[in-house]
């Protein structure tokens, strides 16, 4: 297959060496996903000020993280469609240019609804830059070892802009208003605009799957009502339209399965998933991703509104985690060419299963180097399993499928991204309003406030001073440690189930390299 306008890389010394021009494009690619991962990590930061500046309800604060990975989500698999088809750098400049215009406009959002809005349409422009990433990277690296590296290294670039997140958004949220997070958008894109026409190869499918607008819409169908559903469900439990969304989801899943195996040149080829390391390594990394993100999702707000450090010391706490994190990605990649998947991928995630099983024992005001041991121990087992399973992803599909693999890579992170954030944090935002114990004293008004969200609480127990404005603060610290310590307890499920999912799928011996 002709992938690429520009000549292939150079493979010498047994693959272990490309031309200049490969590891150029390599570093290149890296800006976007710095960026994806530095706009989470801070986000969850900057959370904090949100809440206290435009007040949003417990539903809105978890719209506000999960709107954009939700329509990430569900404009993936097209927009690696279009990029294959369209070409896959092309697809990549058009993202980044309209992802740095609309993040310079969401920074000034007025309101928790411009904001969620804002995010919305940060994602339809984000959903051209993932894919891209991964396929070209597939397309520029055919040698398996050299592709295993070049993977760990953008797999460890998630890692690199999560570790230099909390740095560059604990210093922006010290000095300026929170809408200052989304302005980094901007210079990080600019020189991607300008070198990736230089040193990024073009590359497209021979044989790309054509747009069909009713497969997008039953795609798009099949995602929104379960996601919505689960968010509902974590929050006010099974009752009412959850278990239609449910149904509806379920169906237009179905029909979105048919129409693909029927259609000729279908959007999707769903074949890929007849691949037991494919499929395996995907529910590997769906697994991972949501005990993660949930993860983030509370640790930074107990950091920040329970243990009292401000964002940039919050950031420095999380630094040592993400930074094992990046370590653990790129040292497991010798390892992974002589150990077997599924011995290596449940090995790593102990490590995990006992940073969250720590976490779940880590509460109140003085936890602090118990949370950094936790969370030290879950970057190694989510660093580790990350790259592995995201190169038998790639490598598990034929080079022609590089653009499928990836955008059903990068839908299987953003769903978990979603249901890290919905189903870990609905089920903690579950156990502190129903157990929150609102003191005698307290007006119904700052009551009202104090259940919705920690952030909520903190700024009415402040507001209310004294030895009630105490007593508030201490029942919402209590109410909410016993959700850390319910979601530490999913969390190391996930896990687990994670690491079984890799035992059973993930056979095979050590690989051998062409």
């Amino acid at each position: 297959m002709r992938t690429a306008t520009l000549p292939q890389p150079v493979i010498a010394d047994r693959g272990l060496r490309v031309c200049w021009r490969g590891w150029s494009a390599l570093a290149v690619l890296m800006l976007p996903v710095l960026l994806v991962a530095v706009d989470n990590t801070v986000l969850s930061f900057a959370l904090p000020q949100i809440a206290l500046d435009l007040e949003p309800t417990s539903i809105q604060q978890l719209w506000i993280i999960d709107a954009y990975p939700l329509v990430l989500a569900t404009l993936l698999v097209t927009m690696g469609t279009l990029g294959d088809r369209f070409g896959r750098r092309r697809m990549l400049l058009i993202g980044a240019v309209g992802f740095a215009a609309v993040s310079a406009v969401t920074a000034f959002a007025p309101d928790a609804v411009w904001l969620i809005a804002g995010r919305a349409a940060m994602a339809v422009f984000g959903a051209m830059l993932m894919p891209s990433t991964l396929s070209l990277i597939r397309s520029i690296f055919a040698d398996r070892r050299q592709l295993r590296l070049a993977i760990a290294i953008w797999a460890a670039s998630f890692s690199a802009g999560a570790a230099l997140g909390p740095i560059v958004g604990g210093l922006l949220l010290e000095h300026f208003g929170w809408g200052a997070v989304f302005l980094m958008a901007v210079p990080v894109l600019v020189p991607l605009a300008i070198l990736a026409p230089i040193l990024v190869p073009e590359s497209r499918d021979p044989q790309p799957g054509r747009v069909d607008p009713v497969s997008i819409a039953l795609s798009v169908g099949a995602l929104l009502p379960v996601v919505y559903a689960v968010k509902q469900m974590a929050v006010s439990g099974i009752g009412g339209i959850v278990l239609p969304l449910l149904a509806a989801g379920a169906l237009l899943g179905v029909l979105f399965v048919r129409r693909q195996r029927r259609t000729t040149g279908p959007m999707l080829d769903v074949s890929l998933f007849g691949n037991a390391r494919f499929s395996g390594a995907l529910l590997v990394n769906l697994c991972s991703v949501i005990a993660l993100v949930g993860f983030l999702f509370f640790v930074t707000q107990h950091l920040q509104l329970i243990v009292g450090l401000s964002p940039m010391q919050a950031g420095l706490a999380l630094l040592p985690s993400l930074a094992v994190m990046i370590v653990a990605g790129l040292a497991v990649v010798p390892v992974s060419s002589r150990l077997a998947p599924r011995v290596l991928i449940p090995a790593a995630l102990v490590f995990s299963v006992a940073g969250y099983l720590g976490i779940a024992l880590t509460t109140g005001p003085h936890s602090l180097l118990p949370t950094v041991l936790a969370s030290v121990s879950l970057g190694i087992g989510i660093g580790m399993a990350e790259t592995v399973s995201n190169e038998l992803i790639l490598s598990s599909a034929p080079a022609a499928k590089a653009g499928a693999a990836s955008a059903v890579s990068e839908t299987a992170y953003e769903v978990g991204t979603v249901l890290g954030t919905s189903v870990i944090g609905g089920l903690l935002t579950a156990v502190y309003r129903s157990s929150i114990a609102i003191p005698a004293g307290v007006p119904a008004g700052v009551a009202a406030e104090a259940r919705e969200t920690l952030a909520g609480a903190v700024h009415a127990s402040h507001a209310l001073g004294g030895a009630t404005g105490r007593a508030l603060w201490d029942a919402a610290a209590r109410a909410f440690d016993s959700g850390v310590m319910m979601a530490g307890l999913i969390g190391a499920g996930l896990v687990v189930v994670a690491a079984i999912v890799a035992a059973a799928t993930l056979g095979g011996t050590r690989d051998s390299v062409e």
